[in-house]
């Protein structure tokens, strides 16, 4: 077990040393107890402008430091210790050498080596001179679940005013670009009620899978905008994701039910965005199931919201933001995925996304990101969060 983490190493280091401790959602235990004791130590060594005005806490599995300097405005960053389910890609392995080198395992694309960048940054800004702005760091568990076990949510209501801030940037993978925004995403779980029968008596039933036809033929026909907003495109999608029918290969269930994924661009609110799905579906005159109800047992369909976050405007004309985009040498683009830069655009603050790694390798088993990248994200931060007006 690792007892403390150096977090003046090389961002790349400290992401393989993060990757090895396993922390699949629920189990962050291990690795929000190390960076909270390494923090602690870090802070305690403080002897220049942070020293007595930098405070770090542990609240269940989230760890959050910040410096009250009294510098004209604040950076808060933001990231998840979670990882998904370890995939036998835990510890890390390192492939090439030097520049060329690449990180392998759970967690160095989504997101310990963005959560690396920002620990390294901490320690080595938070008592420096040359800093520019105050730093809150927020580093929080299971993001990679249910919206409602999110350990970011869970400080809304513990500890919102750590989450304040001239602009967050959360560590979620970008390549190293900024993405702005982020799309929002609701589930629906059309449930069919039939009634079973014999399959060589099949008139005695009523099929509940034939049921969810309307549907499908609602998927098939559905055609998804595209959104520009500051400059960034977003792409919608309706989709279906999972589905469930019958108990026998001779039997006409009775039973069935389809889960839709519907992602939408930040110019819609939720409820908007809702009446679009449910319009698309055909299920716009379908009767509610509450969430967790079990539909009536009469033939027929009903639906069921079962997931629901709203997107966020890309805010890059916030000062602060602003002046990220140019230290990135102006790459932005649309975020696709949903990201807790919608937490954070909801209570008034600018947020974008920035990390290392490739996000169509988050989750693989395979997942890799290259050393060079890390280098990058660090070396583009440092000098945003250093720079004079």
């Amino acid at each position: 077990m690792t007892a403390a983490l150096d977090l003046n190493a090389d961002p790349v280091d400290l992401t393989r040393t993060l990757v090895d401790i396993p922390s699949p959602s629920r189990a962050e235990g291990q690795i929000a107890g190390i960076v909270h004791s390494s923090l602690l130590a870090e802070v305690a060594g403080f002897t220049g402008p942070a020293a007595g005005r930098t405070e770090v806490i542990r609240d269940g599995n989230r760890v959050l430091a910040r410096t009250r300097r009294g510098l004209p405005s604040r950076v808060v960053l933001a990231g998840h210790l979670d990882t998904v389910p370890i995939a036998d890609n835990v510890p890390c392995r390192v492939t090439g050498t030097g520049p060329d080198r690449v990180l392998h395992g759970c967690g160095t694309v989504d997101m310990k080596s963005g959560a690396a960048v920002f620990l390294h940054l901490f320690a080595a800004l938070a008592d420096a001179a040359e800093l520019s702005h105050d730093l809150t760091l927020v580093l929080y568990d299971c993001e990679e679940i249910e919206a409602t076990a999110n350990g970011l949510g869970h400080l809304e209501r513990t500890h919102v005013d750590w989450l304040t801030g001239d602009v967050a940037i959360l560590g979620e993978p970008t390549g190293g670009l900024i993405e702005a925004g982020c799309q929002g995403t609701l589930r629906i779980r059309v449930h069919a009620r039939g009634v079973r029968a014999h399959s060589a008596r099949s008139w005695l039933g009523d099929n509940a899978a034939h049921r969810l036809a309307p549907v499908f033929a609602g998927l098939q026909r559905y055609e998804p905008r595209s959104v520009d907003i500051d400059g960034c495109e977003y792409r919608e999608g309706l989709q279906a994701v999972r589905m469930s029918a019958g108990v026998a290969g001779n039997t006409v269930p009775d039973e069935a039910w389809l889960d839709v994924n519907h992602r939408f661009a930040p110019d819609q609110d939720s409820g908007a965005a809702l009446t679009h799905a449910l319009d698309a579906l055909g299920l716009a005159a379908v009767p509610q199931v509450a969430g967790g109800q079990t539909p009536p047992d009469e033939p027929g369909l009903y639906w069921e919201l079962t997931d629901l976050s709203p997107g966020a405007l890309p805010g890059l004309s916030a000062p602060a933001a602003a002046d990220l985009v140019r230290a990135a040498g102006g790459r932005v683009r649309a975020k696709y995925g949903w990201t807790d830069v919608s937490r954070f655009a909801a209570l008034g603050v600018p947020a974008v996304n920035l990390g290392p790694g490739d996000p169509g390798l988050a989750h693989k088993r395979d997942e890799h990101c290259p050393a060079g990248q890390i280098t990058d994200v660090c070396v583009t931060l440092r000098s945003y969060l250093t720079a004079t007006a």
